[in-house]
C-alpha cells in the first residue's frame, strides 16, 4: 500500500499517482473512493529518534481506494532508484491490518473498514503464493 507526502501545490489525487509510479513502478489505476477523513498514527518515540533524530513523530494521511487497471507485469518494484519494497502480493482486504507494523495497525483497520465494500471478492488465483519481482 504505497504512501507518501504531498509536494507543494500537489493535490492528494495527484500524489496518489506519483507515489504509485515511484513505489511500484506503475500508475495504472483508477480512483474508486477517498477516505472521509484524514487518518493519523504516531511513531514510537524510539523509532522517531533512531531513524529521523526526532524530526518526525508520525504521519497524517488521506487514503484512496484504487482499482488496478494494469497487469501484474506492470508492477516493477525496481523502477525507482530508492526501492521501498522487495516483494509484493495480492491479499484479501481483511488480511491487510495483520501484515502491517503494530503502531500503524489502527489506521489500516480504519481504512479496511471504510473500503471493504469496494474490495474484489477473492479467487483461488488471488490466493496464489506471493511473487517476487
Amino acid at each position: 500500500m504505497p504512501q507518501g507526502g504531498l509536494r507543494k501545490r500537489e493535490t492528494p489525487e495527484e500524489a496518489v499517482f506519483r507515489e504509485l509510479k515511484e513505489e511500484i513502478g506503475t500508475d495504472k489505476a483508477a480512483i474508486l473512493a477517498e477516505s472521509g477523513s484524514w487518518l493519523s498514527y504516531d511513531l514510537p518515540t524510539e523509532a522517531s529518534y533512531r531513524k529521523w533524530k526526532g524530526r518526525y513523530c508520525g504521519q497524517t494521511q488521506k487514503w484512496f481506494a484504487l482499482r488496478f487497471t494494469g497487469i501484474d507485469a506492470d508492477i516493477d518494484l525496481e523502477a525507482s532508484d530508492h526501492a521501498e519494497f522487495r516483494t509484493w502480493r495480492w491479499v484479501p482486504i481483511d488480511r491487510l491490518p495483520g501484515l502491517i507494523i503494530p503502531f500503524k495497525r489502527p489506521v489500516y483497520e480504519a481504512v479496511v473498514d471504510e473500503f471493504r465494500h469496494l474490495a474484489v471478492p477473492q479467487t483461488d488465483e488471488m490466493m496464489a503464493p506471493s511473487r517476487d519481482i
